[in-house]
């Protein structure tokens, strides 16, 4: 996988990285996730992205399981893991311990990138000070928000050490472009890199309308491709977005690894966006 997507603390990381949303949470299933994740990161894809949330850190156990199997035949700093605090734990108080207990269930000293999961009642002067403390003590090597909009992100910026943020992961894929309006730009202009959550709308009310559009579907059969692979070839076109796609898969996760080689012309890029037309007005973030 040769596309990457640079940090500004000079990190280069894929721009195609492995999502864990609701993996984990059927024992049945693990062995098949965990095959889907090791995968993954055979084929380039070596951003796993997982939370404290996802299934009471179940998701974080399952991660955990993957990487430990991986290290039999690959090295830690191959791979760039992310996890996330919920709002409630990210007080002076609780946003170690937390970080602390992702890390024991990830079989990991330390992460590379910790995100602040959404925004809760703990002042963000405050989140800002535990992240930048976890840094400085070696738990995480880098942080970064998730769910904000151009105010907030505004907002973290004017706090005395918000400039450390490396990252914005909210939800974009073709049917949501709602922050293309504002925020990837006010993030571009500050060298703050999109992580898409949900690029394919997993989950989201027009996952199928996506797949089975007609426009999607003749560049696909044009680029001898697949829908799947359009859509994140489209997701991750600027150079600055790591689209984060789940799949408990092998084959589904092969799939989403070939979308790298997936060249768009201009052509297609005007025909999505005469079927998915960009925003005109500001658009509240989307969440699925």
């Amino acid at each position: 996988m040769s596309k990457k997507v640079q940090l500004k603390n000079g990190v280069s990381v894929p721009s195609l990285g492995i999502g864990t949303w609701m993996i984990g949470d059927e024992p049945e299933k693990e062995t098949k996730e965990i095959e889907a994740i090791l995968t993954g990161i055979r084929a380039g894809m070596t951003l796993i992205d997982t939370a404290e949330m996802y299934g009471d850190g179940r998701s974080e156990t399952l991660v955990g399981k993957a990487v430990k199997e991986y290290f039999k035949e690959g090295r830690r700093e191959e791979l760039f893991v992310v996890s996330k605090v919920l709002p409630w734990n990210a007080g002076r108080d609780n946003m170690r311990t937390s970080c602390v207990k992702s890390l024991e269930r990830l079989g990991l000293d330390y992460l590379d990138m910790y995100l602040y999961h959404w925004i809760g009642n703990v002042p963000l002067t405050e989140v800002v000070e535990g992240l930048n403390a976890l840094q400085d003590e070696g738990l995480v090597r880098s942080w970064g928000v998730s769910n904000f909009d151009t105010k907030d992100m505004e907002k973290l910026l004017k706090i005395p050490g918000g400039e450390r943020c490396l990252v914005n992961q909210v939800l974009y894929h073709l049917g949501s472009r709602g922050i293309e309006y504002d925020l990837i730009d006010y993030m571009k202009d500050h060298d703050i890199a999109l992580m898409s959550y949900c690029p394919l709308a997993q989950g989201g009310r027009i996952s199928r309308g996506l797949r089975e559009n007609p426009v999607v579907g003749d560049i696909a059969r044009a680029h001898d491709a697949t829908p799947t692979q359009v859509l994140l070839a489209w997701n991750i076109r600027n150079g600055h977005t790591i689209a984060i796609p789940k799949s408990s898969s092998a084959v589904h996760i092969k799939e989403n690894a070939a979308s790298v080689n997936l060249q768009l012309t201009s052509e297609d890029m005007k025909a999505l966006d005469e079927a998915f037309p960009p925003p005109s007005c500001k658009m509240p973030l989307d969440t699925e």
